[in-house]
């Protein structure tokens, strides 16, 4: 049988975002760092596929080639229907990539109408009259408006979405979609006639997204943050079921790997320095100058791994991040800690860790890609939006691996997520 949905994720963490959003109710999910060979057409055990791409910040152009690639392999697997995932706080710049990936997915699968909306109520975001709410502030008022590198200032999608497209886009707001599945529908075809080719949806409970993901069924694409997963299953009749999220027994030393620059990762390395376990901080400018960070940090850790979860962190504050970007160039110091965190994960692998949690999209698309994990199975859920994972290693071993948004988790996240496996293996 084909898969039921094949997805599309801009980043690493949001692929498990949503593929845990699945798992929760009822799919077994795969997900697959980056995209298989065309040829490869193995057998998936699986009713829906993630693709975890590395796309949110690259140039248009790039993020456009490497979506169509993902498209073909789905398509070459039976999809049914396909999910442009981006992340919760529509991430993106005046020039996309959400805007021109859509466009270039619609005109693959010849689709004349798809949906957006970042909504994802659980983690207090939610779209009212077409603006994007971080818990009760507007986007534009959050802490997004200083992100390094996709700076949201704008909290109208419909604007910020329309910048990005030729196409027109519309807006179905909240009083239509609480009226249900049947009026969402009428009002698709309403914008349909009068030229509209992409709507954003407000939603600002799980509620409308359930009646948004009954709406869409048969929808060639829709676009979405993880949101609306809990929404689609139900249109094959899969219902929550704990069998889908099992994984493997874990074992192994415990570490974190943080690279996030947001303010609720910042939190939770805060709380964790706070509990006085031991953590290391990686200086971009010291690695800059050439001292052997990476081997420091290797070194502390394996002093400490005996004695529970070690945390090494680049973590900083946006004043101190502007100040290293000014020294290094804003890309410059993101590839700068992206590459020693990912060697320091490694190292740590290589040194026993088996239970890794990572912090922040960029940071987690290159530690996977350094350790050369091809794919993930999602496991439980540690917080709404991040699951564990289970990933088989080069040499056959067992990895237990979650790679967690840096806006997602609560302050006690670095904690938490190692005492849900020791509930799990319980």
């Amino acid at each position: 049988m084909g898969i039921r949905l094949g997805c599309i994720a801009d980043d690493f963490t949001g692929a498990t975002d949503l593929a845990n959003n699945l798992v929760r109710v009822g799919m077994r999910v795969v997900q697959l760092i980056d995209v298989p060979p065309l040829r490869s057409r193995q057998a998936m055990d699986a009713d829906a596929v993630v693709i975890a791409l590395k796309s949110r910040t690259v140039p248009a152009a790039e993020a456009v080639e490497v979506s169509l690639r993902a498209l073909a392999w789905l398509r070459s697997m039976g999809t049914e229907q396909v999910y442009f995932k981006y992340c919760s706080t529509f991430d993106s710049t005046p020039a996309g990539n959400i805007g021109p990936v859509t466009e270039a997915l619609m005109d693959a699968l010849g689709a004349d109408f798809t949906v957006a909306t970042p909504a994802f109520p659980d983690n207090g975001r939610t779209v009212f009259k077409g603006h994007l709410f971080v818990g009760d502030t507007l986007l534009s008022d959050s802490g997004m408006r200083h992100h390094p590198l996709t700076p949201m200032t704008d909290s109208n999608l419909v604007s910020v979405l329309g910048a990005q497209t030729a196409r027109e886009v519309g807006l179905i707001d909240h009083t239509v979609v609480a009226d249900g599945a049947a009026a969402i529908r009428a009002r698709i075809d309403a914008l349909r006639e009068d030229g509209f080719q992409i709507a954003v949806v407000d939603a600002v409970s799980n509620d409308d997204l359930l009646r948004l993901g009954a709406a869409v069924q048969g929808l060639p694409l829709v676009t979405a943050g993880s949101g609306l997963a809990i929404g689609l299953p139900a249109n094959w009749g899969f219902k929550p079921s704990r069998a889908a999220a099992q994984l493997p027994p874990p074992g192994g030393h415990r570490a974190i790997v943080s690279g996030s620059v947001s303010v609720a990762t910042n939190r939770q390395v805060l709380q964790y320095l706070r509990s006085g376990r031991p953590a290391f901080s990686v200086d971009p400018l010291r690695v800059a100058a050439g001292e052997d960070v990476v081997g420091q940090a290797l070194v502390f850790a394996e002093s400490h791994l005996d004695d529970g979860p070690v945390l090494v962190y680049s973590t900083e504050s946006a004043d101190t991040v502007r100040t290293v970007q000014g020294r290094l160039g804003a890309a410059e110091a993101g590839e700068l800690v992206e590459r020693t965190l990912a060697r320091v994960a490694q190292g740590l692998v290589e040194r026993g860790v088996r239970q890794l949690v990572v912090a922040g999209g960029e940071t987690s698309g290159a530690v996977v890609q350094a350790l050369g994990i091809t794919g993930l199975r999602i496991g439980p859920q540690i917080d709404p939006g991040v699951p564990w994972c289970a990933a088989a290693l080069p040499d056959g071993d067992t990895l237990h691996i979650t790679l967690k948004s840096g806006n997602f988790g609560g302050p006690d996240f670095f904690t938490s997520s190692f005492a849900l496996l020791d509930e799990e293996a319980a």
